[in-house]
């Protein structure tokens, strides 16, 4: 089980993860969140933070010459035959999809519902914004966040604000 779990790690450390486990990571470290509630409750924020007509940034990996996060989530939209006319529709209904998916599942569809307290995630916000930022997934998101950005996903995700 050890050996299965160690090259599992190295192939999540070599997958390109982004700004969702980052966020993720430093979210379930702070307020013992299990990881893949942390990411459920995030991916929403960063997929509409990702879709980004013009990020702030782009990362240094050459796997991201322009911005071209909203035309893949389009697809995946067009995979699952989500319906949507445009980039910015199919956006939205894949967003949808994955919040009926989420509620489903019984996921908590904010981490104020997880059930952390507001004045404790609060006072905690900023320092994991800075942790997450470090993290060696953020590098490569294909829009390279600024730490007020990472707050705002953080706070948006918190309140369950997607769009």
């Amino acid at each position: 089980m050890h050996y299965a779990a160690s090259i599992a790690g190295m192939a999540f450390a070599s997958g390109f993860l982004g700004i969702c486990h980052s966020l993720a990571h430093k979210l379930g470290a702070a307020f013992h969140v299990p990881h893949g509630f942390a990411n459920a409750m995030l991916i929403c924020q960063v997929i509409k933070y990702n879709a980004l007509d013009v990020p702030h940034k782009l990362p240094s990996f050459s796997q991201y010459p322009y911005p071209d996060a909203k035309r893949r989530y389009a697809e995946i939209a067009d995979m699952l035959h989500l319906g949507g006319k445009d980039e910015d529709e199919k956006l939205k209904l894949l967003i949808d999809a994955i919040n009926k998916l989420k509620k489903e599942l019984d996921i908590p569809m904010s981490i104020r519902e997880y059930g952390i307290p507001e004045k404790e995630f609060m006072s905690k916000v900023d320092e994991i914004v800075d942790l997450a930022f470090d993290d060696q997934c953020t590098g490569a998101n294909p829009a390279y966040p600024l730490m007020k950005d990472m707050k705002q996903i953080y706070i948006d995700a918190y309140n369950g604000v997607y769009y």
